[in-house]
């Protein structure tokens, strides 16, 4: 509900603050004064209209879905246009584009003056009649539940078929790939940590000759092992320590010398092919390890390919039983709502019948399977398609359907704002506007520009646009001004006993 509305200079307004209350609202004054302004600029601040005023802002107090956006709830919500400093739209102290604001504001403000077909959309229309399936039917619940359940299993079954046959289309050259690239790890046959044993050897075939002759020229030194035994006993000294290194040395030549023999035994042209092989798996997966981890991932991917024919032939069996079964709940639906569709059709014949406008016709025709049944709805007025109706039929239908909606679907707390929805009609239409108006300010806070006396006498705050030195201005009325205003919109400037009465006998 909006509670305040303030503007600054707009047009021919300087400046004004309004507080409304929850129900029917009416602004009424002279041709000019400035009602149309004024509502422009109250649609403006929701992105409905567009408007230069310098600064306007509305205080709602409801709870508002602000479509993750990021803006969080207060206690109060504060929309607002500034275009003095900080320009832009602005919620809750954030800034925010105008196109979001708009879809913000269409979850909770109705505007009826634009040629909107929305009331009429399938789905909306459908959820009416499920509404008032579930008021006449305590089962339908358990139907209802039954198809959107098998519903969403049908489409995630679909889904997944068609990632199968997807598959399938790619299925001859991903298999092919698969087996080329297993088949190529396989003849490799890697072994972990065998690539880093292969470049050592290789480095020490490398330097095997050398180590070879080196340990030749090296191994005159035990030539000369009795002559330092000699000058160690005359000199009288220990030769244990002579003793021990020279047996060291003899044991890491005679091991050299064994690995080397073990060397000769290789054929380096072997370990350097060896070594490409492992170069190359190393390039290409990162590691040898790494290699083996990707084959065994593609040897089941292989795995998978093969069962793919199994798994479609067993996701086609659940795909047909769940068709029967969402065609089952679908046909339940629509039987449901065919009865629904009359009462729908009652109410909103109801409400016309109050509009004196001529009979709508509801038909219900089956389509093809939607998240909702098969079910599609059709409205017409007199035989004429919706689109081909004249704008004040249109929205005198639209009025018959939220007071019918309103009747199993309670709005919470929107606001529905009308710009002279009772112009160029009789007083009867315009007493049946107000009628059908009341009964959807329970559910609705209403705003409405009136010419005519009958709208303007139902109202639970009554404004009055007036100008005072060239500068509009808004005043909410009192009952006996309230009394001048409507007598006023009988007859004219020039107040007669016979307006006078008549205006308090609607007042009545």
């Amino acid at each position: 509900m909006i509670d305040r509305f303030y503007l600054k200079e707009y047009l021919s307004f300087k400046e004004l603050s309004l507080e409304f209350s929850e129900n029917l609202i009416i602004f009424s004054g002279a041709s000019g004064a400035g009602k149309s302004i004024l509502m422009e600029a109250l649609l403006s601040l929701f992105g409905l209209k567009d408007s230069n005023a310098k600064v306007l802002e509305a205080s709602i107090s409801k709870k508002i879905d602000f479509l993750d956006s990021g803006i969080e709830n207060d206690d109060t919500n504060i929309f607002r246009v500034n275009r003095d400093k900080s320009k832009g739209y602005f919620i809750n102290n954030q800034q925010i584009y105008k196109k979001n604001i708009k879809a913000i504001s269409s979850n909770f403000i109705k505007y009826l003056s634009l040629r909107e077909f929305d009331e009429f959309e399938n789905e909306r229309l459908l959820t009416l009649l499920d509404a008032i399936c579930l008021k006449e039917n305590s089962s339908y619940k358990k139907i209802l539940d039954k198809f959107k359940n098998d519903f969403q299993n049908l489409k995630n079954s679909l889904k997944e078929l068609k990632e199968i046959e997807e598959k399938e289309r790619e299925i001859i050259d991903l298999k092919e790939f698969a087996e080329f690239e297993i088949s190529k790890i396989k003849e490799i046959d890697p072994k972990p940590d065998e690539y880093e044993e292969l470049l050592s050897a290789k480095k020490e075939l490398s330097k095997k000759e050398k180590i070879e002759n080196a340990i030749q020229n090296a191994s005159k030194i035990f030539e000369f092992e009795s002559d330092v035994w000699e000058v160690l006993n005359l000199l009288e000294l220990d030769g244990s320590f002579f003793d021990e290194s020279m047996n060291e040395l003899k044991v890491i030549f005679e091991n050299a010398t064994s690995r080397m023999d073990e060397l000769s035994e290789l054929d380096i042209e072997s370990i350097l092919t060896r070594l490409e092989n492992l170069s190359y798996l190393k390039k290409k997966y990162g590691s040898i390890e790494e290699s083996l981890e990707f084959l065994k991932k593609r040897e089941l991917e292989l795995q998978s390919y093969e069962n793919i024919e199994f798994e479609k032939t067993k996701l086609l069996s659940n795909i047909k039983k769940l068709q029967t079964e969402v065609k089952k709940s679908a046909d339940e639906l629509h039987q449901n709502r065919k009865k629904a569709l009359l009462i729908l059709n009652s109410r909103v014949e109801y409400y016309l019948n109050l509009l004196y406008l001529e009979k709508v016709e509801l038909k219900l025709t089956k389509i093809d399977l939607h998240d909702l049944g098969y079910d599609e709805i059709n409205v017409s007025l007199n035989g004429v398609e919706l689109n081909k109706i004249s704008s004040g039929e249109l929205n005198r239908l639209r009025l018959a359907f939220l007071a019918s909606s309103s009747e199993f679907i309670k709005p919470d707390g929107g606001v529905l704002i009308l710009d002279e929805i009772d112009a160029n009609l009789s007083g009867k239409e315009s007493m049946s506007i107000a009628k059908v108006l009341l009964k959807l300010s329970q559910n609705y806070q209403i705003f409405a520009i009136s010419h005519q006396p009958q709208l303007s006498s139902k109202a639970k705050m009554h404004f009055l646009v007036y100008k005072e030195n060239n500068i509009s201005k808004v005043k909410l009325l009192s009952k006996d001004e309230r009394l001048k205003e409507l007598s006023r919109m009988i007859s004219g400037d020039k107040i007669s006993d016979e307006a006078l009465n008549f205006a308090k006998s609607l007042m009545a």
